[in-house]
């Protein structure tokens, strides 16, 4: 069976651009270079992709999502304490499991908003058995309560655009989002990393743009953490699509995997 909490009632080769301070200048283009004649070892990273325990339907996700790439950018490592922040149906949360190992955990987040939006897939994938690791964490907005110094990372993919989210008819209460930030840095140790995917909104776009488009400026992103904080550290651009159009919503047919997305590493500095 899954194990459920509820609170409050409730590498490989990379090409990455490390960008000093997160700024939009300055980028440094770092390469690893492969030995010559020498096959490369294959990372924790690109292993935990390849595992076969994962689900065929997961797997067609990969080559959009590149979760190898985006793992070790972040910094997920075996032995690792990691909470997927609203975590959805848990795609991110089984690879991260099979990353961090037998010896780590994953800690699965979701609230009843995302759960009548995805339906029973956490908890089938939780009790399916492939992630005795991995357990979930039910808190709703604005509830959530961490233990203090216990996490070594921080997962927020696809849903940092979320904490601006107004849909009260749907069951989302608007979120408090500094003390939100604050609650994640409690739970983090010292060094701890929070690993941050989203959609590109409109250069200069308001928090609004979470409501609309389901997008967020990354200016945003960086002022949030940063005011809470948190160091930025690096971002990539190892999800970037320039084609795609950042006026339209995420959730358009022809963009459903396809959006302009930017990944960004921050640390709590303790």
């Amino acid at each position: 069976m899954y194990r459920t909490t509820i609170i409050g009632g409730l590498v490989s080769a990379l090409a990455i651009t490390s960008i000093s301070g997160c700024s939009q200048e300055a980028t440094e283009q770092t390469t690893a270079e492969p030995a010559a004649a020498v096959e490369p070892a294959v990372s924790i990273h690109d292993a935990a992709v390849a595992n076969e325990l994962r689900p065929e339907a997961d797997r067609e996700r990969d080559a959009g999502r590149k979760p190898a790439e985006v793992l070790a950018f972040i910094g997920i490592e075996p032995g690792m304490a990691v909470l997927d922040m609203f975590s959805g149906g848990g795609w991110y949360a089984e690879v991260i499991a099979h990353v961090v190992g037998d010896s780590g955990r994953v800690i699965a987040h979701s609230n009843e908003a995302y759960k009548n939006f995805v339906g029973d897939a956490l908890e089938e994938r939780v009790d399916s058995g492939r992630i005795a690791q991995a357990e979930i964490l039910m808190a709703e907005n604005n509830r959530l309560a961490l233990e203090e110094n216990t996490l070594d990372a921080v997962m927020l993919a696809l849903s940092f655009h979320d904490l601006y989210l107004e849909d009260a008819e749907n069951g989302w209460e608007a979120i408090d989002v500094a003390a939100f930030l604050a609650e994640l840095r409690k739970g983090l140790k010292p060094g701890g990393v929070v690993g941050i995917v989203d959609h590109y909104a409109e250069a200069g776009s308001s928090s609004d743009s979470g409501n609309t488009v389901h997008r967020i400026d990354p200016a945003i992103v960086i002022a949030a953490m940063e005011a809470a904080g948190f160091v930025c550290e690096a971002t990539s651009d190892i999800l970037r699509n320039p084609d795609d159009d950042l006026s339209k919503s995420v959730f358009e047919p022809e963009l459903r995997g396809k959006t302009d997305r930017f990944v960004m590493r921050f640390r709590n500095p303790g």
